[in-house]
Order: structure tokens, then sequence, then C-alpha cells
């Protein structure tokens, strides 16, 4: 794997990050524990979690296996997130520093560690003014309980009202956003991308494989079945990933993974991986595994690099049509709450 900075930061990170939404889900304690061994092994050093994850089994999984390892914990670069609701009060979510204090100390408990080295606010909310959370935020830095923050599924005017907000007020600057990104959906190289660039931030792209499409996992007129991260389910079909009328689009890039995939003697779900960590901008792409099996195959993506000419193709073939994420309904549950909480 590669070595890059995280975001403007100077923290280093590998480019492969171990995403862990699966553990205490997916994965049970003992196979999460290979997953984090078998990674390490590899050569990566980032794994990224949140407190929802399976309700902060995800972090108390990784808090074990880290109190096991001192070692090799030592190492690892540590990111979590806090934000959406792990009770049923209305202080139970959101962004306020009544919520953020108990989601940070709580997080800190169960991953058995006095800091977090990226604390990440997974997504906006709409009813907390931002210079409380910003101020927070700085408070937890100067504080040593979280060394850098960033955010995730944010708007470009989100970003950068965050970022100058945070300049005026001498605050800590955020140094990544998390957001959806993939061959498939692109919406946010619109103004998204931008919006980090322009303030040096670094991507760690979610859903690198699209809910398994990227990965080859469903055939022409095969109607996927069970659920994915995106919770698309039959009826939606590939919907998830743009208007009906994206359909051929969507199928012209699985085919062109396909045969670039075969040159290079790589699987589909490789060349996908390798497409996005060539993005500008990307710091390190979270990748997010069931099995250890998952897990070996997206790693091989380490070893796959795209010519500029295969690039070109990928980047011709998929150029982004307006979708669901992040200006449809997914994306504005995501960004707004009630106010009297709960799931």
């Amino acid at each position: 794997m590669e070595y890059r900075k995280l975001g403007p930061s100077g923290a280093i990170v590998t480019n492969y990050c171990l995403g862990t939404m699966t553990f205490g889900w997916e994965a049970d304690e003992s196979t999460s524990h290979r997953l984090l061994e078998d990674y390490i092994e590899a050569g990566g050093n980032f794994v990224d979690t949140a407190d929802v994850y399976s309700q902060g089994t995800s972090e108390s999984i990784i808090g074990r296996w880290l109190t096991a390892n001192p070692e090799k914990a030592q190492k690892l670069v540590i990111a979590t997130k806090g934000r959406f609701p792990m009770g049923d009060g209305p202080n139970d979510i959101g962004l306020s520093r009544r919520h953020l204090d108990d989601a940070l100390n709580a997080s800190l408990k169960r991953l058995g560690i006095e800091r977090i080295d990226l604390y990440q606010m997974h997504a906006w909310d709409a009813l907390t003014p931002i210079d409380e959370t910003l101020r927070f935020l700085d408070d937890a830095v100067r504080a040593g309980k979280i060394a850098y923050y960033g955010f995730s599924n944010y708007l470009g005017w989100h970003i950068t009202k965050a970022v100058h907000r945070a300049k005026a007020l001498g605050f800590t600057a955020p140094v990544t956003l998390q957001p959806q990104y993939n061959l498939l959906v692109r919406d946010i190289e619109h103004e998204v991308i931008p919006a980090c660039q322009d303030a040096g931030m670094g991507l760690m792209p979610w859903s690198p494989l699209a809910g398994g499409w990227l990965a080859g996992k469903y055939q022409r007129d095969t109607m996927p079945t069970g659920a994915t991260r995106l919770g698309e389910n039959p009826e939606r079909g590939m919907e998830a990933y743009g208007p009906r009328n994206a359909e051929e689009r969507t199928w012209a890039v699985i085919d062109a993974v396909r045969q670039i995939a075969a040159t290079h003697n790589a699987s589909p779900a490789q060349v996908s991986l390798a497409w996005l960590a060539q993005r500008p901008a990307v710091t390190s792409v979270i990748l997010g595994a069931r099995t250890r099996e998952q897990l070996k195959d997206n790693l091989g993506a380490a070893g796959v690099h795209l010519s500029d000419a295969e690039m070109d193709t990928l980047n011709t073939i998929s150029k982004p049509h307006m979708s669901e994420y992040p200006y449809g309904e997914q994306g504005i549950a995501q960004r707004h709450r009630k106010i009297e909480g709960g799931r």
C-alpha cells in the first residue's frame, strides 16, 4: 500500500483503510479480529468505525483487539464518528456539545484508548449552530481527546462554511471528508470535491464498490437480492445509483471495469478500487468486508495501477449524472432530524 498524508495534517495513513461497519453485524468478533490481523499483515495502518455501527458493538470489538495487541495498536490510526442516535431521547443525537461530549467519551471507553486520531461528524446537523460544534471539536483537540477531526456526508456549502468559521474563530480546522464516492456515484465532483480541495481536505470514500455492483456481483436482467449499505431492495434494483434511464450507463461502466480487469489479471473490485485510489484529493479508500476472502480480494487493489488511458476510459464512461445522493431523499434525511429525536 501507499502512504499518504491525512489531508493537510502531518499524520500518515495507508491509501486503503479498513472499514468496520460489518463488525458485530455481518462478521462476528472472531472474524472481525481476523480481518484486522489480515489488514495489518497486508501493510494497512488505518481503521475506521463509528459509534452507531451495531450500536457500539463495532467499537467494542475493535477495543478488545487493541487492548490484546498493544504493540500493533500503537501503530494504527483510529477513526470513529458521532452524530446519529444512540438512544431515544432528543439529546441522544446530533452535533450539539451535549451529545458530542457523551458520544466521544463513550467511544473512547468502548475503544479502550485515551485519544481518537480522527473524530468525524457523521452527517450535518441543521439544528445545531456550526460554531457550537466547532468549539467542541477545538476543545477536544486541546484536551487531547482527539488528534484531528473531519466530516462525513457534508455538502459543499457545509464544508466551506465550517472551514471558514473555524478559521475566523481561531479553531482547529477539519482535515478530511468521508463521502459516498465510486464509479457509479460521482455527483460529489460537482461541488463537494472542489470544496474539499479548496480547503486542502482529504477524501475517505465509503461504498467504493457501490453495494457490490462494481465487484461484478450482479448480472444484466438479474434483480439484486438482499440489502446493502444503501438499503436498496429487489424492488428498487439499481435505482439507488441513479434514475432508471441511467441503467445503460451502469452496465457500460461495469462492462468497462470487467474488460480492464481482464488485462490486469485482476478482479472488477480491484480495478474499481484502484480507480478511486488514483482520483484527485483521495487520501484513503474505505474497504468494507464481511469475510476474509472479500478483504483479501479488495486488498489486491494495492497492486493494481491503472494507466492514464485506462483512467480516461473509466472517467469518460462513468461521467456523473445527478442521482439520489447527495441531493435526493436519502441525503436530505441524513442532514435533518426530528426535534423529538429517536431512531
